[in-house]
């Protein structure tokens, strides 16, 4: 039977891991090819790993630390940051990658998508929605930003993940912005909406402060990704540093619970 995922997500910032807080203030938490290694010993369902300097310094993926992530790595490893095209995707997909995230390039140019799904297969193409909430005349929207949440676009989140799932994305991730670093949940009432409206497979990021979060994900969404920062990072009231991730048994019982 199918689950749903459980996925950390690693950002990049100068070659080292980071976590951020509204996308802003990245706090140094440690280097990223031990973290992979200590994630394998978790044995997790997946590892995501985005770059967020590539994009805004307008640079080229890394591809000397992505071979060594990918070389590290034995779980399904998803990778995002500076993908404008087909030959980084090959590249990328080379050096061992299971999974190119395409952001700030897919809206710009939503076909960068079937592009790259021509060459690679729809499965291995995850299109990439950073997006927040703000006031307009018509209430509270969901718009997308890019650069780090520093440009606004002009397409609404729902509006944008059905043109990537229609322009061959093979999985949408949603990420919030509004609940990044905070781990009081993530946005329920958002992820559902999405569900909703797409066929093809969603991951949720932004918000996740314990299991029960996820939990609440999954219960309300079904089979969907669940992926977190801080919460596989951080321990105990004083946020100290520690990689963490559920054991098996953890998963079970949880997934018991839902189906």
């Amino acid at each position: 039977m199918l689950r749903p995922r459980i996925i950390p997500c690693l950002l990049i910032h100068k070659k080292g891991l980071v976590k951020t807080k509204f996308f802003k203030f990245p706090k140094y938490i440690g280097d990223p090819i031990n973290s992979v290694r200590i994630f394998n010993e978790l044995k997790v369902d997946e590892l995501m790993i985005l770059d967020i300097d590539a994009t805004v310094n307008r640079a080229e993926p890394n591809y000397e630390l992505i071979s060594m992530l990918a070389a590290e790595c034995s779980s399904p490893l998803c990778y995002g940051g500076g993908i404008k095209n087909v030959d980084q995707a090959l590249r990328i997909l080379d050096l061992g990658v299971e999974k190119i995230a395409v952001s700030a390039a897919a809206v710009a140019n939503p076909s960068i998508l079937s592009s790259i799904s021509s060459f690679i297969g729809q499965q291995s193409v995850v299109g990439v929605i950073d997006t927040r909430s703000i006031s307009t005349h018509f209430g509270k929207e969901y718009k997308v930003f890019t650069h780090n949440g520093n440009t606004l676009h002009k397409e609404g989140c729902i509006e944008l993940a059905k043109i990537f799932e229609n322009s061959g994305a093979g999985e949408i991730v949603i990420n919030s912005i509004d609940r990044d670093g905070e781990m009081l949940g993530y946005n329920i009432e958002l992820a559902q909406e999405i569900r909703s409206v797409l066929k093809v497979p969603l991951t949720f990021l932004g918000g996740a402060g314990s299991l029960n979060d996820i939990n609440e994900l999954i219960q309300a969404c079904g089979l969907v990704g669940a992926a977190a920062g801080s919460l596989f990072f951080f321990k105990g009231k004083y946020n100290s540093v520690l990689i963490n991730y559920p054991s098996v048994k953890q998963k079970n019982e949880l997934f018991q619970s839902i189906f």
